[in-house]
């Protein structure tokens, strides 16, 4: 296969969109499956996500009189090509079926922050006010834990082992370099900083997927959907499948950093897919057991305790602990 049909494949295909989308669809019903048992309920079958995602597309797409139209209609597909690039990074690097390159994890970090800015410029360029307190209250929470989620990211980066009298140093922004190191050094998560790291990471991630406690963005019973309210139709549609694929990335992005990656072997594979749905059901523990924050409790959440970790977290790491 040619370089560029490769990569497309890849992109779009395997481990791509079309993977992740689907994979993701498959982790909102198991979302949505364990909530219910947590609250015992029977919960939707194993379809619905999908169902309901058909549904949105086959609805029509209504643009507010005020709204930017283009701005309004185009951020979901720039939101969902971000999460499906992203995806494709960390899953490449994770399974090691092409070579990764120095300093992937950057990219993917940025790529990540997209589909949250797609939300917040959606949310203005609709011309709700409701909406515009949602893209405020996103931009804030986001501006909360990405510094702790970059930090807990570096204290994989600087990690270090002592091996048959030789420290070998993790060293690299490159995804495959961190799951190499980890193959020689054993996994950062068993490690005192990669197990506070790990805490921190998984609670930006939980609020950078907007889950409770920290979906005040989309408070419903406050501000309607937030910056969401005036989307209906495929847009909406898009918008939840983005969603669906940052499920999908997410996990796999900490179990990958933090955890090693992904052998392909049966056992292999098991054990990979049994450490992302352990980290999805933390999710949803922590969302069916805590209530709503504030955003000001949120951004002292974030900016205080957990970036503090974080950093001590990077100090343990340096000290090659």
């Amino acid at each position: 296969m040619a370089p560029i049909a490769e990569w497309l494949f890849f992109f779009l295909i395997f481990p791509g969109l079309l993977f992740s989308v689907l994979l993701g669809l498959v982790l909102v019903w198991v979302d949505r499956k364990v909530t219910a048992l947590v609250q015992w309920r029977a919960g939707p079958p194993p379809g619905q996500p999908f169902w309901d995602v058909l549904k949105l597309m086959g609805k029509e797409v209504i643009v507010p009189a005020q709204a930017w139209a283009g701005g309004f209609l185009g951020l979901p597909f720039v939101g969902l090509a971000a999460a499906g690039i992203a995806a494709t990074f960390v899953w490449v690097a994770a399974i090691g079926i092409a070579p990764s390159f120095g300093g992937d994890l950057i990219v993917v970090v940025y790529l990540l922050v997209i589909p949250t800015l797609a939300v917040i410029m959606g949310g203005a360029a609709s011309g709700n006010p409701l909406g515009a307190v949602g893209s405020s209250r996103d931009m804030k929470l986001m501006l909360a834990y990405e510094l702790p989620f970059v930090i807990a990211l570096l204290v994989a980066v600087f990690q270090k082992q002592e091996i048959d009298g030789e420290l070998v140093r993790a060293g690299t922004m490159s995804l495959s370099g961190i799951v190499e190191f980890q193959n020689d050094a054993g996994s950062i998560l068993l490690r005192p900083s990669g197990a506070i790291a790990f805490l921190v990471a998984l609670l930006c991630a939980h609020a950078k997927l907007g889950f409770v406690p920290f979906d005040l963005a989309e408070a419903e019973c406050e501000i309607g959907e937030g910056a969401l309210l005036e989307y209906s139709g495929a847009v909406l549609g898009l918008f939840k499948i983005t969603q669906a694929v940052l499920l999908a990335t997410l996990p796999v992005l900490l179990v990958t950093v933090f955890w090693g990656g992904l052998t392909l072997t049966t056992l292999g594979v098991l054990a990979f897919l049994g450490k992302v749905v352990l980290i999805l059901v933390l999710f949803v523990l922590i969302k069916n057991t805590n209530p709503r924050v504030r955003i000001d409790q949120a951004m002292r959440f974030f900016w205080g305790p957990l970036t503090v970790l974080a950093l001590a977290a990077l100090l343990l790491a340096h000290l090659g602990l």
